[in-house]
């Protein structure tokens, strides 16, 4: 413990006037206000200066912190500054900050070093930052960075935030390696909220970990140079991602800027809207979300090279509900979900869209998705013919009691699949396309029997034929000697009884052809839909 004089000041230190009373509203748990008079003066990262009289030393801070005074008697000591600037190089690496800490629009000159440090509580609200080294951090309580301006990055890596961690209306700009956040293997132990933050540089989340939920409402993430905007792999979030827009009242919020850890409402009337954007690549590969990943209304502005990636992620539900990107491509490939709520303006064009390996059980379209736009949509992920998406398609049809749509799906399967064949399997593809759907549409085949029993009914009425065996042979009878034709396997006694010359030969010879093409036709679509119930 510092050594105190009889008013509470330490022993070898020569205070300023503003350093004095910040010593002394420690003690007492209360703010130490160095604000002007004049609003526009009080903007830590606007451009005036700020004199001797609102400026504390690093240094003295630092001892404040962390061998400062006790508190006065009925009071709990904390560190409470409002328009302070903080001059030096303030480093708490690797020490145990007891004090509650709350900085509001306070200014930095140099970076703030706070690797492998312990707090109970620390916020630094509206603050201007130089950077913000702080891998390893651990707070017992929250960590809030809101509307603070850090011009040369954050470094979050491995930092444990026992509750929220807040960068609502953040503007951080990028380090010397393009990062903006680096928080690779965070720890929040409740929720993340990032909402309406201005973010230049790679938002990086790798293998993070979020207790409850993680939103980026209205943000604007910017990366001109780099692959990706948001990297987070392996990310964790126990209930719910937001990747959305968030509404804005003017009238509720003056200026149009809600207050910081509150999300604003979204009111019918006189709301802005402010949706959350990507310029830039986002990789979300092997995430694990509890309850769902929210991507309504969300932007993504991306270069042909780069993508949205949603490899091998697993949520109960996937709102895609974002504007259609135009560049870039959407990758689901590997991905589970159970639920997938879609529109179809939101899905990329013919190249734009992989999905090879997704799982989905449910479909939940918002506004027109017909069968016809749900086969381009596969058709759009499927530039050469795989099987497997039009089989999950086909399938999530059936299990919602769709039988109908879920066989011209596999019907469009089998079209698609024709067009990889050489020449004599398209020929036969079309025949059996032609005469019975490929077995997807069976009363076709019954059709034609029956148009094909009638023309050679007709036909052999006006025959007469000589019985292979004289008089063992059954009466003759066009209509059976037709049908025994027609119908492989079943022997009606009338087909082999009879002998047949010049056209009635050929015509025999077809019938039966043609019976079992009907036949195994049929017979292979029912065994396909059998395979699948």
């Amino acid at each position: 413990m510092t050594e105190q004089t009889d008013g509470g000041l330490p022993h070898g230190l020569d205070l300023t006037p503003a350093e004095e009373g910040m010593w002394q509203a420690f003690r007492q748990g209360s703010t130490h206000d160095l604000r002007a008079a004049e609003h526009e003066r009080n903007d830590p990262d606007g451009p005036h200066a700020w004199g001797p009289e609102r400026s504390v030393r690093a240094a003295v801070l630092a001892r404040l912190l962390l061998d400062g005074p006790p508190a006065l008697p009925g009071r709990v000591a904390a560190l409470k500054l409002n328009g302070v600037r903080i001059t030096g190089r303030l480093d708490l690496s690797g020490g145990t900050v007891v004090p509650y800490v709350e900085l509001h629009n306070c200014r930095f000159d140099q970076q703030l070093l706070l690797p492998e440090c312990h707090f109970t509580t620390l916020r630094l609200v509206g603050c201007a930052i130089p950077r913000l080294e702080a891998a390893r951090l651990h707070t017992e309580g929250d960590l809030h960075l809101p509307r603070s301006v850090i011009r040369h990055g954050v470094r979050l890596t491995d930092a444990r935030i026992g509750t929220d961690l807040l960068l609502n209306q953040v503007v951080v700009r990028r380090d010397r390696h393009g990062v903006s956040v680096a928080a690779d293997g965070l720890t929040v132990g409740q929720d993340l909220q990032a909402e309406m933050m201005r973010s230049y540089g790679e938002l990086s989340l790798r293998g993070a970990t979020v207790g409850a939920s993680l939103s980026l409402r209205g943000s604007a993430l910017h990366n001109p140079y780099g692959r990706r905007a948001l990297n987070a792999p392996q990310l964790t979030v126990e209930r719910t991602l937001y990747l959305t827009a968030v509404g804005i009242s003017g009238s509720a919020f003056p200026g149009g800027t809600p207050p910081y850890g509150i999300t604003p409402g979204t009111p019918e009337r006189g709301t802005r809207v402010q949706r959350f954007e990507c310029h830039g690549g986002a990789r979300l590969d092997d995430g694990r979300f509890g309850d769902a990943v929210d991507l309504s209304e969300a932007r993504f502005v991306m270069q042909p090279d780069q993508e949205l990636s949603l490899r091998r992620l697993q949520t109960p539900e996937l709102r895609f509900l974002g504007d259609r990107p135009e560049r870039g491509r959407v990758v689901l490939s590997g991905a589970r979900v159970t639920n997938l709520v879609d529109r179809y303006d939101s899905w990329p064009g013919p190249g734009g869209l992989t999905m090879a390996g997704f799982f989905y059980e449910n479909l939940i379209p918002l506004g027109r998705f017909p069968l016809p736009l749900r086969l381009e949509w596969v058709a759009a992920a499927t530039p050469e013919y795989a099987p497997e998406p039009y089989e999950r398609l086909a399938s999530a049809l059936r299990d919602s009691g769709e039988d109908e749509d879920a066989r011209e799906v596999l019907l469009a399967k089998q079209r698609r699949r024709r067009e990889t064949l050489p020449l004599a399997g398209r020929a036969w593809g079309y025949l059996q396309d032609w005469a019975v759907a490929y077995g997807y549409r069976p009363g076709r085949a019954a059709v034609w029997m029956a148009v094909l029993w009638a023309l050679g009914t007709l036909y052999f009425s006006h025959q007469h034929f000589e019985p292979v065996k004289e008089n063992e042979g059954p009466a003759w009878n066009p209509e059976l000697y037709t049908l025994d034709l027609l119908l492989p396997v079943v022997d009606l006694g009338q087909g082999l009884a009879w002998k047949t010359t010049g056209l009635a030969q050929w015509l025999s010879a077809a019938l039966i052809l043609l019976g079992w093409v009907l036949a195994t036709t049929v017979a292979a679509g029912a065994s396909r839909l059998l395979r699948r119930q």
